[in-house]
């Protein structure tokens, strides 16, 4: 269940939601007048939320390739790694 806390606590509680973000390694969610407004989190979950999300990115563009038949032969990708080492 995540964490729910008001905005009030994000500025009298500071030390504690930095804490607990660290520590689960999750976001906080903060309200502000019983709204849903933030999602609070440390930087190393950040990173690695916004990673995972670029993987995908990368994992779907390579898919649309292989749909849309931009894909090259075994003997192109190796003729083209010795012209990019020069041989």
């Amino acid at each position: 269940m995540p964490a729910i806390r008001k905005s009030a606590d994000l500025r009298n509680n500071y030390g504690k939601i930095s804490d607990f973000c660290h520590k689960y390694r999750e976001p906080i969610f903060i309200t502000k007048n019983g709204e849903g407004d933030l999602a609070v989190m440390s930087i190393e979950t950040y990173e690695e939320l916004a990673g995972s999300n670029e993987l995908y990115r990368l994992i779907q563009e390579g898919i649309d390739d292989i749909e849309n038949g931009k894909t090259l032969t075994e003997a192109e990708v190796l003729k083209n790694m010795e012209s990019a080492l020069g041989k």
